[in-house]
């Protein structure tokens, strides 16, 4: 009987050393990019909740990252 198979160290420390500043610079970029359209919607709130998630993230605070970006997306749904 096979169990899973074991990742290699080496694997996994290639891909650690992958991950970089630019990365969190787009997601950053991206978030900027929503809330500035947030606000071109006169949507303060949601706005002011995807600045919240971008301290967060600056933080490591991906919790709140999250819960705020996914309470914005729920919010943008019922817009439509």
């Amino acid at each position: 009987m096979n169990g899973p198979k074991k990742s290699e160290p080496a694997k996994i420390i290639a891909t650690l050393n992958a991950l970089n500043v630019g990365e969190m610079d787009l997601i950053r970029a991206k978030l900027d990019r929503a809330r500035q359209d947030c606000l071109d919607l006169e949507q303060e709130e949601l706005a002011a909740r995807l600045g919240e998630a971008s301290s967060a993230l600056l933080k490591a605070d991906l919790k709140t990252y999250r819960k705020r970006v996914e309470s914005v997306i729920s919010q943008l749904g019922h817009l439509k």
